[in-house]
């Protein structure tokens, strides 16, 4: 069940649908257990596995490679530059580069026509649930909720659009 709660911008004043998330992410070790459970590894060697893979991603993203997770996505660095850009392609330089993000595409399988046919980890048959259902203060003003990226939502959207259902 994924949920979601009503959410107004400011720059239109209308009316969307925005995801939330409930309760504390899942954990390596839920995650571990979870592996385990349908597969032949034990739970020991999938926690290693699990805690051992930002080490193997970091590595091969330091050498300039993408790394690409069959059924998962692709993670890659991109680089925050400063504000000041320079006149010329001769002055461009990586002192110019003041922080680095990991960024994220998840799969997706294409139809015969080119289209996006499926997204890896997203479900086919989600059922979205109104979290007012279940905690009708969390749609009036001053209500908060969590948001996937982790921040938490006020009832007034920051127009970011990130989380809007479509």
């Amino acid at each position: 069940m994924a949920f979601y709660k009503k959410s107004q911008l400011k720059s239109n004043g209308l009316w969307y649908p925005r995801s939330i998330v409930v309760g504390d992410p899942a954990s390596t070790d839920e995650v571990a257990q979870k592996l385990a459970d349908i597969s032949t590894v034990s739970l020991g060697d999938t926690y290693n596995v699990l805690k051992n893979l930002s080490t193997v991603l970091k590595a091969f993203m330091k050498e300039g490679r993408s790394v690409k997770l069959d059924g998962v996505g692709t993670f890659y660095y991109t680089a925050d530059a400063t504000k000041q850009g320079v006149a010329t392609a001769e002055e461009v330089s990586a002192k110019q580069i003041v922080g680095v993000r990991v960024r994220f595409l998840p799969e997706t399988g294409r139809t015969a026509s080119g289209k996006v046919g499926t997204r890896a980890l997203v479900d086919d048959d989600i059922q979205w649930l109104d979290i007012a259902t279940l905690d009708p203060a969390l749609n009036r003003a001053g209500g908060t909720a969590t948001t996937p990226g982790g921040s938490t939502s006020t009832g007034e959207d920051e127009d970011d659009g990130d989380h809007q259902l479509g």
